[in-house]
């Protein structure tokens, strides 16, 4: 009889405790619960969590239909990690990246003038849609470089561009460096280059042994391409490639001088931002001109002519094979050019 009872008890609590959650979910004044062992009931209003938890709850219900998620857009780490690219450059991340904003007007380069959209508050702005043709011009030219087997050198020596220029060689399966330039390593690469260590490849970048004796005679390398993300301080740099025939690239700002490179990107050279999005996107870029040569190579095509160890005019031959592949690329990527000749 005693257990008839307490059973009957605890259906009846079941029930009651059913009957004020279902009464609890449909009212903005909650029902008191009642203590099991106490058999009092709680009084919310002196528990400051319940209070809050009750108040969010309700809020939910009224107006959890209004408003929109919010979400994080911008991270940093995107842009080293996972750089854009070249088919993903829209005005819309070039003004993210803070790209357009040039220096004041009185430290103008007046060459500057065909990429100033205009002034605002005393600061010249970049148009976006000349450094955007500009970038995919650019892009262009690392591609095609890096199809052809050139060698690519990535330099910034500023503060804070040193993770972005690793990212980008190693996409493009070049050089870097953000360190201070030595001057010379170029016009006099032999006695300060000449004690680096060499190897020789083939078309599938696999190295072939047995030519370490021709290796030291051979003169210190020097890249197809350099990519210059700050040519106010690398200026040595940019007039040593201008004496061995190198084109460069480079981001030129409003007080820069844009005939120190060969293709002029103007953009904000003191954006980290910008830097990172410009370099990301050459990288990326250098990374499909990378892939398709691997394409090319399992079939046996390749874009250069192969270098014979021990000849005497080898100097001689990488300038005009230098000359050739430029020219080459540079021809494929003239319709952009002379559309914004015109």
């Amino acid at each position: 009889m005693v257990d008839a009872l307490e059973a009957s008890v605890e259906n009846s609590l079941k029930e009651t405790h059913s009957i004020e959650s279902l009464i609890q979910n449909h009212t903005s004044n909650p029902i008191p619960r009642i203590d099991q062992r106490t058999h009092r009931t709680f009084d919310y209003k002196t528990d400051e969590t319940v209070r809050r938890h009750l108040v969010v709850k309700h809020q939910n219900e009224v107006g959890g239909d209004f408003g929109g998620e919010v979400v994080p857009h911008y991270q940093p780490h995107q842009l080293i990690t996972n750089p854009p690219s070249p088919s993903q450059i829209t005005l819309e991340l070039l003004l993210a990246s803070q790209s357009h904003l040039g220096h004041s007007t009185s430290l103008w380069n007046p060459m500057n003038s065909r990429y100033i959209f205009g002034i605002r508050q005393g600061i010249h702005i970049i148009s976006l849609d000349v450094t955007a043709s500009h970038l995919r011009r650019a892009c262009r030219i690392v591609s095609g470089v890096a199809e052809r087997a050139g060698l690519i050198l990535f330099v910034g020596s500023r503060p804070g561009q040193d993770r972005c220029v690793v990212n980008a060689a190693r996409l493009a399966g070049g050089c870097h460096l953000f360190e201070r330039w030595i001057p010379g390593s170029i016009t006099n690469g032999n006695q300060i280059l000449g004690g680096c260590q060499k190897k020789v490849v083939d078309e599938n970048d696999n190295e072939i042994e047995g030519h370490d004796d021709h290796l030291l005679d051979q003169p210190a390398l020097k890249p197809d391409l350099v990519v210059c993300l700050n040519p106010l301080e690398n200026w040595v740099m940019l007039h040593e490639c201008g004496l061995n025939n190198i084109p460069t690239i480079g981001i030129i700002d409003t007080d820069a001088d844009p005939t120190w490179v060969t293709y002029p990107i103007p953009a904000n050279d003191d954006s980290l931002r910008c830097v990172q999005v410009i370099a990301g996107v050459l990288g990326k870029a250098g990374q499909e001109g990378q892939v398709r040569r691997m394409e090319r190579a399992k079939k046996g095509e390749i874009f250069y002519t192969p270098v014979e160890l021990g000849g005497d005019d080898e100097e001689d031959d990488d300038e005009d094979y230098h000359e050739e592949l430029i020219d080459e690329i540079a021809a494929e990527a003239g319709v952009l050019v002379e559309e914004e000749g015109k």
